[in-house]
């Protein structure tokens, strides 16, 4: 190597910051530079660097729990497709409406169910633009309110399993105690709790200024008897709850692995939307394609990670890093912290996926080191993680809102919207750092002690 392992780890870091920047595509970028810089390390020997690369090809290829990816995404192309967002949101307009914040409320609701059938946020956030938006403005909502509920209610999809970030941390580790199933176990909790803090927000803030979310008539909701309400909430929820049964419950009851659970929700997701009769070949082939178009763009981001990764910490670069936050005699929980701020910090420019493979081979062994749960520190960060998708400038979830969003809107609005919903995310992550059996509870009591 003609560097020392602190240039070269630095240098190496830097020059993909700076790609990131001038606008390369991620995926390319992470390849390009780790096989850069792997030729750097190992004296230019290209079959050598040729074989590293193939290797890691040839692995995630034969990685049984990544098969996942694209069941979920097809599971979420159809059930996006069927018309269940839509009708759960139709019944808890009825419902909700007549309370203040009461569509705000709506939602949080219809985003936490969709959540934990689909695991993809795009279709959460686009959907709820879409169908909620026009009608909250329409009834005086402010903009930024709507914008703020829908871009964080739809982030829930990453998180409130199952959740393909999930699938790629538990891929990426190989570790039992960060298994696709104890995570899936281990985020339950954590996503229910940021789904009630948001409940909790709008319900305290449109009651203390009813500007912000005004209740929509009771004229609108006449003719609609208690007994009709109940009957259009269950025609509404049964569909997606017997989903998410199917998948989770599967998980959790150790009856299937995650791929199997996965497979059984893709083909639970198709009989839903045959039902409704929304199966057609239009339909079909915009699915196949997007699921092939997203698992192709996860796969190759997978690659360049995975192969960044392996040269970073081949040339000592994970040494470095674990010197600074380990060997330096540092409190650990400062460690801790310098390892979430980063996180957070990259959340801002770079895609998740990338975090994930570019951090956590890195991160990891250093929180096994500084004795940490290994669970736990996995879901703090997948936590984390979700921020990314609310932080400006590049928070996936607002350019799916301002895609979608009706006339009139401008990125200040979706921009101040996001702002307290960024503060309950924090808020939650702070809970959940605090109280680990939030986290831990439930894969002990479903897989047993790890």
């Amino acid at each position: 190597m003609i560097m020392s392992p602190e240039v070269f780890a630095t240098t190496m870091f830097l020059s993909l910051v700076v790609c990131i920047i001038l606008g390369h595509p991620l995926a390319y970028t992470l390849m390009f530079i780790a096989g850069l810089f792997g030729l750097l390390s190992n004296g230019f020997n290209i079959p050598g660097q040729f074989d590293i690369f193939a290797n890691i090809c040839w692995g995630l290829m034969n990685n049984y729990t990544l098969v996942a990816i694209p069941l979920f995404i097809y599971m979420a192309q159809m059930l996006d497709r069927s018309g269940v967002a839509e009708e759960l949101f139709d019944s808890m307009y009825i419902v909700l409406g007549p309370i203040k914040g009461g569509l705000a409320l709506a939602v949080v609701i219809v985003c936490t169910v969709f959540a934990a059938s689909t695991g993809i946020i795009g279709a959460s956030v686009v959907a709820m633009t879409l169908l909620a938006a026009p009608s909250m403005m329409k009834r005086g909502y402010q903009m930024e309110m709507t914008a703020g509920v829908i871009c964080a209610a739809g982030t829930l999809g990453i998180l409130i399993p199952p959740s393909i970030m999930m699938v790629v941390y538990g891929g990426l580790t190989g570790m039992k105690e960060t298994s696709v199933g104890m995570l899936f176990a281990g985020a339950i909790f954590p996503g229910l709790l940021l789904s009630g803090l948001y409940f909790i927000y709008i319900i305290v803030r449109c009651n203390l200024n009813p500007k912000l979310g005004p209740a929509v008539s009771k004229a609108e909701a006449a003719g609609y008897t208690t007994a009709r309400k109940i009957g259009m909430i269950l025609k509404s929820l049964i569909p997606p709850l017997s989903l998410i049964f199917i998948v989770m419950g599967s998980i959790l009851a150790g009856v299937a692995t995650p791929t199997e659970a996965a497979g059984m929700g893709a083909t639970g997701a198709i009989l839903l939307a045959a039902v409704k009769r929304k199966i057609t070949w239009q339909v079909i082939k915009e699915a196949n394609y997007q699921t092939m178009k997203v698992t192709a763009m996860v796969m190759m981001l997978f690659i360049g990670g995975k192969f960044f990764a392996s040269v970073f910490l081949g040339a000592g670069g994970g040494d470095v890093v674990s010197n600074l936050l380990v060997g330096s005699g540092i409190n650990r929980w400062v460690s801790f912290v310098i390892m979430m701020v980063i996180v957070f910090i990259m959340g801002a420019f770079v895609d998740w996926a990338a975090i994930l493979l570019v951090t956590v081979p890195i991160f990891l062994p250093i929180t096994l080191e500084l004795d940490f749960d290994p669970l736990w520190f996995s879901m703090i960060m997948c936590v984390n993680l979700q921020t990314s998708f609310l932080t400006p400038p590049f928070g996936y979830a607002l350019f799916y809102f301002m895609g979608a969003a009706p006339e009139g809107y401008t990125m200040m609005h979706i921009y101040r919207g996001i702002i307290p919903f960024v503060i309950l995310q924090i808020v939650g992550l702070t809970v959940i750092t605090l109280y680990p059996p939030l986290i831990t509870w439930l894969p002990t009591v479903v897989f047993g002690a790890y």
